[in-house]
């Protein structure tokens, strides 16, 4: 929408600016100009927020869209109509496309793939290894300079010492951040979900956690070698949470991510074998989830991001250890999130920093994205918080419907999301 917009009478939360108030939302031409009480133009629009909270729009830095080359799982367009829908303005798309995403000519056609038929921001992650092979780093510069916001080879680790050493220095010569997808493969080969009483039970092989927290330990190591910007991705384990405390602790640039169906779900949701509860890492123990729900209260956990990862039936209605690993999580990730405000996890402000602010500068996006600082560009979600729904996966948005929160009664929906001042969804439309 051009000209001026007033949003108005909504609970306006914005956790850059320390704001949790009454109040509106002035925007000109895709422009935040004021919050709070602003003179309002003549001729300007109003909408109405009374009873809705309005944040900045969420960043989901963690998203797999799948174009190019799996386009029968997701494209751009309805990866970012799912975004749209779950209140999420930013999508940070991993590189484990076809082919991947190593190379400056396939940031550029993402890009412009979104530019065309996105609806809300796309931010390519560059892969660390050509192909995502472990043998040779990319030329991440170029990466860069093509619009890569930070390097990941996630749906693998890096499992070679010696080349995580190099990714490291090399990245700090351009700030960039590494995303790891902390797995030592020597432990987890061959397993299928959580290692413990539910496999035995089940009799399905499992993937300790000492594979992760092995990894993360090892990775701090390097980064207090090289001082490189390291992440976790999708953190699922108590040990590997403690390892980043502890580097934290000390300063270190170490930070991590966790997916709203690790701190709400546990390996007892595969009990029936269902494919659309698994994923990598799997779903674990409670005594790890509790432990993950230490880390978001303590603020060792900074990022909430979905892992967001669509596939088509045919990959998932097979036996379960041969089902594809991953879930869908844009379009549910604000309502299961905002249960830790409810359960006194996190404070409301504290939650949507994770969603917000903190992912926006973790990858350093520009034009003031995660705020609503004036002058920042006008991306917002308006959610009634005490909506309640229930999850129906035939009535998602994107192309796949894997998610495992099928059926799960939540409170929060979104109304609107706006993408430079324009709404991209509606939920009244």
């Amino acid at each position: 929408m051009s000209g001026f917009v007033l949003i108005r009478g909504g609970r306006v939360i914005d956790p850059a600016n320390g704001m949790d108030a009454t109040g509106d939302v002035l925007l000109e031409d895709g422009i935040i100009r004021a919050v709070g009480r602003p003179d309002v133009p003549s001729g300007a629009k109003v909408l109405e927020a009374d009873g809705l909270v309005v944040a900045p729009g969420l960043v989901d830095m963690h998203v797999h869209l799948r174009e190019p080359g799996f386009e029968y799982k997701e494209t751009i367009a309805g990866g970012t109509l799912a975004a749209a829908a779950g209140g999420v303005t930013t999508v940070a798309c991993m590189p484990n496309t076809r082919p991947v995403n190593d190379d400056p000519s396939i940031t550029g056609y993402i890009l412009q793939k979104a530019l065309l038929e996105g609806i809300v921001n796309v931010a390519p992650i560059g892969a660390v290894t050509k192909g995502l092979e472990g043998r040779e780093l990319t030329e991440m510069g170029l990466l860069m300079r093509a619009g890569c916001v930070a390097f990941s080879d996630d749906g693998r680790p890096v499992a070679d010492s010696g080349l995580m050493r190099r990714a490291l220095d090399y990245s700090r010569a351009f700030g960039a951040l590494i995303i790891q997808h902390a797995e030592e493969p020597s432990l987890s080969a061959g397993g299928c979900m959580h290692e413990g009483v539910v496999s035995s039970r089940l009799g399905l092989p499992g993937l300790p956690a000492a594979a992760e927290s092995v990894m993360v330990d090892r990775d701090i190591r390097l980064v207090e070698l090289t001082g490189g910007r390291y992440h976790v991705a999708h953190i699922s384990v108590a040990g590997a949470v403690e390892a980043v405390a502890r580097a934290r602790a000390r300063g270190l640039p170490v930070s991590c991510e966790v997916a709203p169906h690790h701190f709400s779900l546990t390996d007892e949701a595969v009990v029936g074998y269902d494919t659309d509860a698994k994923m990598s890492p799997p779903l674990r123990s409670v005594e790890d989830r509790n432990a993950l729900l230490e880390g978001l209260a303590r603020g060792v956990i900074t990022v909430i991001a979905t892992d967001h990862a669509p596939h088509d039936s045919d990959s998932k209605r097979v036996e379960f250890c041969h089902a594809s690993n991953g879930v869908v999580g844009l379009e549910t990730m604000l309502p299961v999130s905002l249960e830790l405000v409810r359960d006194g996890v996190m404070t409301w402000m504290d939650c949507l920093r994770a969603m917000t602010v903190a992912p926006a500068r973790l990858l350093g996006l520009d034009r003031g994205r995660g705020t609503l600082s004036p002058g920042s560009v006008a991306d917002l979600v308006l959610f009634d918080p005490e909506a309640v729904w229930v999850v129906d996966a035939a009535r998602l948005h994107g192309t796949s419907k894997n998610t495992c929160f099928h059926g799960r009664r939540v409170r929060g929906r979104v109304k609107k999301t706006l993408v430079a001042g324009r709404i991209v969804f509606d939920d009244d439309l």
